[in-house]
C-alpha cells in the first residue's frame, strides 16, 4: 500500500465536541476528538454502536454542526458557518455515500447523478454524469430508475453521484450494510478504484476489518472519544 502524500491536512479537528439536547436531557455524543486527516488518505472509523462513528461523520462532513471546538475541512472553517453556510461550503468539495443508497426513485440513474451538479452550477452536468456511470460499470443503465436497479447497481449509482463533481473528500457510512457479500465487495472494489483514480480523501465508517485493513489509517471511537489510531 502506497503512503498518502504529505499535505496540509485536509480535515484538522481540535477538541471537537457534540451534545444532542439540552439541560438534563442533554447527551454528550463526541467528548473531544483531535484529528488530522492527510489529502489523499484513506481512512476507516471503526467501534461499536453508539460509539459516536457516524455522529463524527455527520460533523466532519457538515451535516451536523459541533457544539464545540475547532474544524477545518477542505480549506473551510466550518466551525464558523451556520447551517445554510455549510450546504454551502459541501458544495464541489464533499461527496457523501450512505448505506440506504438514497437515490430519488422518480429520476433515472443518470437523472440522480447529474441534477446534483446541474444545481450547483457544473457544466457538462450530463456528459460527466454518463461517463461517470460508464466507470463504475453501469454505462448501460443510465435510463433506468432505481427501482429497475439492484442493491449493489443503486449503492453504484450513489457512488458515480458522489464522486462525478470530483470532490477532494469522500466520506463513505457502512456502504455494503445493506448488501450480500459478493455485492459489497464489488462495490467497495468500484469505490476504492474510482477514489484512486480521483486522488480523493476517503472516510469510512465500517464494521468490517478486511475493508478497514485496505485502509491507510484506522481510527477506533469508544464513547465518544478516539480510542486508538492506527497507521497501517
Amino acid at each position: 500500500m502506497t503512503s498518502p502524500p504529505q499535505h496540509s491536512p485536509v480535515i484538522s479537528a481540535r477538541d471537537l465536541r457534540l451534545t444532542l439536547g439540552e439541560g438534563e436531557a442533554a447527551v454528550e455524543i463526541l467528548r473531544g476528538i483531535d484529528l488530522d486527516v492527510a489529502a489523499g488518505e484513506t481512512l476507516a472509523l471503526l467501534g461499536p454502536s453508539g460509539s459516536g462513528k457516524s455522529s463524527l461523520m455527520a460533523v466532519l462532513s457538515g451535516l451536523e454542526r459541533a457544539t464545540a471546538g475547532a474544524l477545518s475541512v477542505a480549506g473551510e472553517d466550518f466551525t464558523a458557518l451556520g447551517e445554510d453556510a455549510l450546504a454551502l461550503a459541501r458544495r464541489g468539495r464533499i461527496g457523501i455515500v450512505l448505506q440506504a443508497f438514497h437515490l430519488l426513485p422518480t429520476m433515472t440513474a443518470a437523472e440522480n447523478v447529474a441534477t446534483p451538479m446541474e444545481l450547483a452550477g457544473t457544466q457538462a452536468a450530463w456528459e460527466r454524469a454518463v461517463a461517470e456511470l460508464e466507470a463504475v460499470g453501469l454505462g448501460h443503465r443510465t435510463t433506468h430508475y432505481p427501482a429497475q436497479l439492484s442493491g449493489g447497481e443503486q449503492q453504484r449509482v450513489a457512488i458515480a453521484r458522489a464522486i462525478a463533481p470530483r470532490p477532494p473528500l469522500i466520506f463513505a457510512d457502512e456502504p455494503t450494510g445493506n448488501l450480500d457479500a459478493a455485492t459489497g465487495e464489488s462495490v467497495v472494489e468500484v469505490l476504492f478504484r474510482r477514489r484512486e483514480e480521483t486522488a480523493a480523501t476517503l472516510v469510512i465508517i465500517t464494521h468490517d476489518p478486511a475493508l478497514a485493513e485496505r485502509c491507510d489509517r484506522v481510527v477506533t471511537l469508544a464513547d465518544g472519544r478516539i480510542a486508538s489510531d492506527t497507521a497501517r
